[in-house]
């Protein structure tokens, strides 16, 4: 893994390039506006299964491909991250200070986040104009930034509400499309159109898999949130003091009695330590920990099932979505 992210990483400085060119050359972009938009971030998830559908390793070409496509998918990401951060009021994003909180940065991070999704078109206009599946790519990634979008918003417009509002239904809402699309879907979505495996039953088969893991991501992310430790999982979990419409909030609800949902309720989505003191405290008397692993259990036999089910005529590999499953289960951070 070390040396497959220092390859990757290594493509970063073309892309680099080519946006400088871009924006300095063609765009007549200032220096200074270009020495601030020069910054990046890691993943390999298009490259791995680009690799597993063609059953072989890549191609110096087909490397470079795959690797730009999974800098495109870090580039949304880092997008939205920069966004969620500011409307969540973080402080911390990989055990650092998150970017609006740098020092000199501030709102200018407002700018920043498009920045980088048009980011996204340029360098995907350079080197995947002349491809087949070129304007399915562009399609792929306004249809997903869209559904993040749809997800951010029904995320904070949910946490505007009563806590006995709070459902699954609500809460897989905002999961599906804040999470599972940009996180699972797109890069395998991606690897299927440069790889000519684009099939509709492919592309259905992939979302109906990838939303559901993504749903289960967006659980651990939650109980990670309340149990992992901040240094290990990079970030200090704000969602009870948020108000989010948590998976462990919804559990709790279904498990409280009468004084403890009084509890809850006084106590929940208010920033003020002793307010969440008390809701921890609560979360470990209903055993949630138990409870979450009981659900994991249960998501992971779930998921094999699907991926036990995936019709492999049109070249689509079961491995894409095992790889997928293993890398998450029981993560820690």
């Amino acid at each position: 893994m070390p040396d497959d992210i220092k390859k990757f990483e290594e493509v970063f400085y073309g892309l680099a390039e080519d946006l400088r060119q871009q924006c300095i050359e063609h765009e007549k972009v200032p220096d200074l506006v270009w020495a601030w938009f020069e910054k990046y971030n890691r993943g390999l998830s298009v490259i791995h299964t680009t690799q597993l559908l063609l059953g072989r390793d890549l191609t110096s070409d087909e490397y470079l491909h795959a690797a730009t496509l999974g800098w495109l998918v870090e580039l949304l990401q880092a997008m939205m991250l920069v966004l969620d951060d500011i409307m969540d009021s973080a402080a911390t994003r990989r055990g650092r200070p998150c970017w609006y909180l740098m020092p000199d940065v501030g709102m200018v991070a407002v700018n920043d986040a498009p920045m980088l999704e048009s980011a996204i078109y340029l360098l995907l206009r350079k080197h995947f104009r002349q491809h087949p599946a070129y304007v399915h790519m562009i399609e792929l990634l306004q249809h997903v930034s869209f559904q993040v979008e749809l997800g951010q918003t029904y995320d904070m417009l949910v946490a505007t509400q009563d806590l006995e509002s709070f459902n699954l239904e609500k809460y897989n809402g905002i999961a599906t499309h804040k999470t599972s699309y940009y996180s699972f879907y797109l890069p395998v979505a991606l690897a299927l159109l440069y790889t000519g495996r684009s099939s509709a039953r492919n592309l259905d088969q992939a979302r109906n898999i990838l939303l559901s893991m993504g749903r289960y991501f967006q659980v651990q992310d939650d109980y990670l949130d309340n149990y992992a430790d901040p240094t290990t999982l990079g970030k200090i979990g704000t969602d009870i003091r948020d108000g989010k419409c948590s998976w462990l909030v919804i559990q709790a609800m279904r498990l409280c009695t009468e004084e403890q949902m009084a509890v809850l309720r006084e106590n929940y989505g208010r920033n003020d330590d002793n307010c969440e003191k008390r809701i921890k405290e609560l979360y470990d008397r209903l055993q949630l920990d138990n409870v979450y692993s009981m659900y994991e259990e249960a998501a992971l036999q779930e998921l094999n099932g699907l991926i036990d089910d995936v019709d492999e005529v049109d070249g689509l590999k079961k491995t894409v979505f095992t790889v997928f499953l293993n890398r998450i289960y029981r993560r820690g951070k």
